[in-house]
């Protein structure tokens, strides 16, 4: 289900932005249930095995992924749904990693840790090509528009104002005690 440019009624578990566009969705790829079969088929004589391949699927199928221009987005859940956003201003490293089943088969996960954030906030875990959706991500992160230098110098000023009145109001005590004093 990889794409590229979707329509935002597809993915009725999320509401975007008027401005928000859908850059890369997908789920995770389809080999990433081989390690559940590898473990489950043989427990499967003694009926433990079924659950394991059912769950592992059941996962797969639950699981969606989306970045857009303004966030990053993974839904989850077989019973309930679990939605998570991250906003693109807030990412501050992106990593990816390929298992021995990855690397076989092509999937791999992207991990994303944001700023305030303990360690990895947010995987995309079992998606195709990891380090091209990787790159997408580090692409958009860029591009997100939170380093405009008219966004800095907007908050330079208002630092600016913001020190001007602290000076005041610290400096018109020491005015008013030392016209106090000359009056004595």
């Amino acid at each position: 289900m990889a794409t590229d440019q979707s329509s935002p009624t597809q993915f009725d578990w999320i509401s975007l932005d008027d401005d928000e566009e859908v850059v890369w969705a997908d789920t995770p790829h389809k080999s990433s249930l081989v390690p559940a079969l590898v473990v489950g088929v043989p427990l499967a004589i003694v009926l433990v095995g079924i659950p394991i391949i059912v769950g592992a699927y059941l996962h797969r199928e639950n699981t969606e992924y989306v970045v857009t221009n303004r966030a990053l987005y993974r839904k989850s859940g077989i019973m309930s749904r679990n939605v998570q956003r991250v906003d693109l201003g807030k990412v501050q490293n992106t990593t990816y990693s390929q298992g021995f089943f990855g690397q076989r088969f092509g999937y791999g996960t992207v991990e994303v840790s944001t700023a305030g954030g303990s360690g990895v906030e947010l995987t995309f875990d079992s998606i195709s090509d990891p380090k091209r959706v990787q790159e997408l991500i580090n692409t958009q992160t860029k591009d997100d528009g939170s380093d405009r230098p008219e966004d800095k110098a907007a908050v330079l000023d208002e630092i600016l104002t913001e020190l001007r009145a602290i000076r005041v109001a610290v400096e018109e005590p020491d005015q008013e005690e030392a016209t106090s004093s000359d009056e004595v």
